[in-house]
């Protein structure tokens, strides 16, 4: 066994793995950023080394000081979690030359596997099936527009290099080819330095169902079955489960099958999972391989009983996988919900604030992985999670009752999280039948059910708050028992914001309501933190309602800054690469007075 194991990540993946090093009596290392000092996995860890600034590219992204921070720390081995380094093949390689020993899969695996066009070549020669489209990457939007009348419309624009949704644009007809062509090359030289896209016909309202698979080095690949990640927003998960409403005993061996070819063809080693798209007529279609632990391996974890990061570290030993295909077995239903700082009412815009409380559910079936506590500060330059809550029940109903009831539990304050979408949208008819919910995701109703649910206060809380002025309170952190009638209530003082806050949001909203100035001069703001990727008007243009101005990235999201209404760009103040803040004037649209 190792003696010690650094994680090259944050958050609750660094923290759930080292749990289980823990579990093997094996010593863990955390490396953080500047905006990280106060984080919960560096207090976690049993020693802890800075690598850097906060920007990404200046710390968890840094292979050569991870690497220099490895061997100063005395580790045989580093795990990288998801995201950031997991699936880079460069970084795997210079952990092996410095001769530590890498949890995951092989280089090779990796890079054949990350280059999309190359894995879909390999998965067609190995006889896995793939979605119709290219191979090779799409160079122009002449190209593209070709393919759309060779294989029809829609069309799916995917980062050859992608993954994580990133990098995917849709194109329903031609005039939307040039926009979306342009879209996912940026993406995907942006977040995994490779423009390269190549093209899928759009398969309109499939499930999305992944495998899990567990492969060594003695030969041995298995198979976990399968988890349903439909419920995306963005082509981004909120929702998992395994196993999928939509897949029965016969369907699941053929698509575990699948699986397990694919991990063969590609000399796989370690966790690994298979991304797949299952038709309403039952055709399955190999998408991509995620060559690492995924975010929701928490599910199956649930049904089987296995820790896959322990799976994870065994085979990084050179053990045997630890079961036989014959010998798994899946028990009971478990969901997962991501407990994300979006704002749901504002189009799932990240919402990076300061926890002020915070309480996790607990109870029969539940599990919290959770990277935040009750003090720390929900950053705007990383991914917005705060928590991925998991329940595990005996069947579907079961583990969806159960959901709502720990989703009820879940107190978080501060930033504005989806704990209201989801008991909205596990309560909602098309959750409950086991359904895609297509188009249900960012609608209205969904909206507007989540902001009701959102203002409940959680059981064994402060049950009112009491609130006052007209313009809503400031929470003042004093609770006081009352009783009226006999019965007990807990009341939550709160005091009026102070008289310049609401001077503040009113101009806020005479500004975006168009009464900025004189002339019909109008502000654009920006509806988040961020930095700006690109700028797609320039001073002196004409725009019309709806036409993009600018690109803001916030919490690893592309976010499109739009002209609410026609007139004249002046007053431009922003460039590719500058940061801006929540309601930062972007430009003023500026026209002539109505003669």
């Amino acid at each position: 066994m190792f003696d010690k194991v650094l994680v090259a990540n944050r958050g609750e993946i660094a923290i759930r793995v080292f749990r289980t090093l823990r579990e093997l009596g094996v010593g863990s290392v955390a490396v953080y950023s500047e905006a990280d000092r106060a984080a919960l996995h560096v207090a976690f860890a049993d020693e802890s080394f800075l690598i850097g600034p906060p920007p990404a590219a200046e710390s968890y992204l840094r292979i050569d000081r991870i690497v220099e921070t490895a061997q100063r720390a005395g580790a045989q081995a580093v795990h990288p979690g998801y995201g950031f380094l997991a699936e880079n093949a460069d970084f795997a390689r210079a952990v092996e030359e410095a001769g530590l020993v890498w949890i995951g899969p092989p280089p090779a695996a990796i890079e054949l596997m990350g280059s999309k066009t190359a894995a879909r070549t390999a998965m067609q020669a190995a006889g896995v099936p793939i979605i119709p489209g290219t191979t090779d990457p799409v160079g122009s939007v002449t190209e593209l527009l070709a393919l759309g009348e060779e294989i029809g419309y829609p069309l799916l624009i995917k980062a050859a290099a992608g993954g994580g949704g990133k990098g995917m644009e849709e194109v329903h007809t031609p005039k939307d080819a040039e926009r979306a062509f342009e879209t996912a090359r940026r993406q995907g030289q942006s977040y995994f330095a490779n423009p390269d896209v190549y093209v899928e016909k759009l398969i309109v309202d499939p499930r999305h169902v992944e495998v899990q698979v567990l492969a060594d080095a003695h030969g041995n690949v298995i198979h976990l079955g399968e988890r349903d990640c439909t419920i995306q927003r963005r082509h981004q998960k909120l929702v998992e489960e395994t196993p999928s409403p939509a897949v029965g005993e016969e369907l699941r061996a053929r698509i575990g099958q699948i699986g397990v070819d694919a991990a063969r063809a590609c000399g796989y080693r370690s966790a690994g999972t298979i991304e797949g798209l299952l038709t309403a007529c039952g055709d399955y279609f190999f998408m991509e391989m995620n060559t690492r632990i995924q975010v929701e391996h928490t599910v199956t974890e649930l049904v089987t009983g296995l820790d896959l990061v322990r799976e994870q570290v065994l085979v990084a030993l050179g053990e045997p996988l630890s079961l036989t295909q014959e010998q798994v077995e899946l028990r009971g239903h478990a969901i997962e919900c991501r407990i994300n700082a979006e704002d749901v009412s504002r189009g799932f815009l990240p919402a990076p604030a300061p926890v002020t409380g915070y309480r996790e559910p607990s109870g029969p079936g539940v599990r919290v992985d959770s990277g935040v506590a009750a003090g720390n500060e929900v950053s705007g330059v990383y991914d917005p999670m705060i928590a991925k809550l998991i329940v595990h029940g005996v069947d579907r109903e079961h583990a969806r009752r159960r959901m709502l009831r720990a989703l009820d539990e879940f107190w978080i304050e501060g930033p504005a999280t989806l704990v209201g979408f989801h008991k909205a949208l596990l309560s909602h008819e098309c959750f409950v039948r086991g359904e895609t919910c297509h188009g249900l995701v960012e609608s209205e109703e969904l909206a507007a059910r989540a902001a009701e649910l959102a203002s409940e206060t959680p059981p064994g809380l402060p049950g009112t708050t009491v609130v006052a002025g007209r313009n809503g309170g400031r929470p003042v952190g004093r609770v006081r028992p009352v009783e009226v009638d006999g019965r007990r209530f807990e009341v939550r003082l709160a005091e009026p914001e102070p008289e310049w806050v609401e001077l503040a949001r009113r101009r806020r909203e005479r500004v975006r309501a168009g009464g900025g100035g004189p002339g019909g001069r109008d502000a654009v703001v920006s509806p988040m933190q961020g930095t700006v990727l690109s700028v797609a008007a320039a001073e002196g243009d004409e725009v019309e309602a709806g036409q993009v101005i600018c690109i803001v990235e916030a919490m690893k999201m592309e976010n499109e800054v739009h002209a609410h209404r026609a007139g004249t760009i002046s007053e431009l103040s922003v460039a590719a690469g500058q940061p801006v803040s929540t309601g930062q004037v972007i430009c003023v649209l500026a026209s002539e007075p109505a003669e």
